[in-house]
């Protein structure tokens, strides 16, 4: 299936996940999608493995959970945040670290106050290697941190190589 992008979300300056300038971090990038899933693509770097060759199971963690968490965006724009409330994962396969990552989640359920959502990092071949699930509290950015959107460099950062569709 062939899916539009309708938008690419925000990247900041240090945050792990999608922070340009975070030489540790992932670097990943945010697309949502006309079906109302948001994707996340990134390129693991050698410091991000656990066994040889392998996703680290606390990093392929750390993208399910932040993907998951930034769905909520999609029908707040960059006002409401997810914070996780409770987070559980199943590694099903191996992910190799020498290929393009990508992660997909959706909203399943929403209140008031939170959310539930659930998302899976996706082999090449389009396998799902790792299933996660979450609820998540809606807050806004000022009552979670000291956010400067323009010190933090919080802006949608145009690359040459981001995707105008997917295919899943």
């Amino acid at each position: 299936m062939r899916l539009n992008i309708m938008k690419k979300q925000p990247n900041s300056k240090m945050c792990f996940v999608c922070g340009m300038n975070n030489g540790f971090g992932l670097k990943s990038r945010f697309f949502e999608l006309e079906d109302g899933q948001l994707m996340a693509i990134f390129s693991p770097a050698q410091e991000h493995q656990g066994y040889p060759g392998r996703l680290h199971g606390g990093i392929a963690a750390t993208i399910l959970d932040e993907t998951i968490g930034r769905a909520i965006m999609l029908r707040y724009s960059d006002n409401i945040w997810g914070v996780t409330v409770d987070f559980s994962m199943k590694l099903r396969k191996p992910v190799p670290i020498d290929k393009e990552i990508r992660v997909l989640a959706r909203i399943v359920s929403e209140g008031k106050r939170s959310f539930q959502g659930e998302g899976a990092i996706l082999l090449a071949d389009g396998q799902v290697a790792v299933e996660g699930q979450g609820k998540y509290l809606k807050m806004d950015i000022e009552k979670i941190a000291d956010f400067d959107h323009q010190g933090d460099e919080w802006r949608v950062m145009p690359l040459p190589d981001d995707p105008s569709f997917v295919e899943i």
